[in-house]
């Protein structure tokens, strides 16, 4: 068991390098291009303030990426829940000391980058949780205790977020959380019993939002009620979407997203953007994409010695799922509009560094697929 445990903490630098998913790495690079690409298209044609700083970004998250990958499976397992604690210190730095932004306080001013802490806990819930059930016996997992202290870990970073205010990043949160309770072995009477709850409490839980949140639950349900105010976001997207066509009017001639019309086009909306210039085909080719990247992490979970590994791959592979299709979703009018990036193509540097750094994990399994963690 020992020989079985070091064995890939013997590999040479060069050995590590050709256990790489290089199909996984290929996705991230093409979805890397066409982000750059679209994001030189919301600068209209030219390489400004968006297109430069994204394309920095994604250069620099890449390779720490890279770096990270080299680092032994044991690293992360051992510090699983100092990496949670230290992003629930910042989102308590955020929520007390954090930017204002369009009436939000989520950054924090780390000189290099403005810092939203709420992104990187869509990664650090699934590391705690993947660590703490780890060696969790499976009649133990619904144990009184596990779950206590599972709902106490969840609904910190939640509670938090809420109060910066983010609704739609406090619920990507605790779906991240719930996925690696379910996929932990959590009896399914839990979450049967926890949605009926918040289905009975759900007119209650509406009373407490902003103004702003519940307009746009409002205008989700009838977006012509305010067409130039809450509705006018998922309007011109629905148009610019379907103005795309099976084709797409080409690269650089989206007439929604240069004639101005398309707000947030280069964070949220990105999607839409793509979708207006590159049609229905384009964006197929876009959902293969990601669907290979999705496959490829489950994949890479699948053939891990590691419980630990597994969960981590399998939690951050529904999680990729889930960011994806909300946003697809949101920009199409299938859901309400709420704060949800979409990983790697939308511009931000949080999302883009949390995304990374839940890939480079992914890496180091793949990389240390065979290490035995006690």
């Amino acid at each position: 068991m020992l020989r079985q445990s070091s064995y890939t903490d013997q590999f040479t630098f060069f050995q590590k390098l050709r256990s790489f998913d290089f199909v996984l790495l290929f996705c991230i690079l093409i979805l890397g291009l066409i982000s750059n690409l679209s994001m030189y298209s919301t600068d209209g044609g030219e390489f400004l303030y968006h297109s430069k700083s994204h394309f920095i970004r994604f250069v620099v998250f890449f390779i720490m990426m890279i770096i990270l990958s080299f680092i032994s499976l044991r690293f992360w397992h051992a510090s699983a829940y100092f990496f949670y604690a230290i992003v629930l210190a910042f989102l308590v730095w955020a929520s007390l000391y954090g930017i204002t932004a369009s009436g939000s306080q989520r950054w924090i001013n780390l000189y290099f980058i403005n810092l939203q802490p709420s992104e990187l806990m869509k990664v650090a819930i699934i590391v705690c949780f993947a660590r703490y059930y780890h060696r969790t016996q499976i009649n133990n997992i619904g144990s009184f205790k596990n779950i206590i202290l599972s709902i106490m870990i969840l609904i910190m970073p939640i509670v938090l977020v809420l109060s910066q205010p983010d609704l739609g990043t406090s619920i990507l949160i605790g779906i991240s959380g719930v996925v690696v309770l379910w996929l932990a072995g959590l009896n399914v009477k839990y979450f049967f019993y926890s949605s009926l709850a918040l289905l009975i409490s759900l007119p209650f839980v509406i009373s407490f939002l902003k103004p702003y949140q519940k307009l746009r639950v409002l205008s989700f349900f009838n977006p012509d009620r305010d067409p130039l105010g809450a509705g006018y976001q998922i309007i011109q997207s629905k148009i610019a979407v379907g103005s795309g066509g099976l084709m797409g009017k080409g690269f650089l001639k989206g007439t929604q997203s240069y004639l101005e019309f398309l707000p947030e086009k280069h964070t949220d909306f990105i999607f839409t953007l793509f979708s207006e210039e590159h049609g229905f085909i384009g964006s197929v080719f876009l959902l293969i994409i990601y669907a290979i990247l999705i496959y490829r992490i489950i994949k890479i979970g699948s053939i891990s010695r590691s419980y630990f590994g597994k969960l981590f791959c399998y939690g951050f592979g529904s999680a990729i799922f889930v960011y994806v299709t909300v946003n697809m979703s949101m920009v199409l009018g299938l859901l309400p509009i709420v704060g949800s990036p979409l990983p790697i193509m939308s511009y931000g540097g949080s999302s883009m560094l949390a995304t990374m750094i839940g890939l480079a994990i992914v890496m180091s399994t793949k990389i240390h697929h065979k290490q035995v963690i006690n």
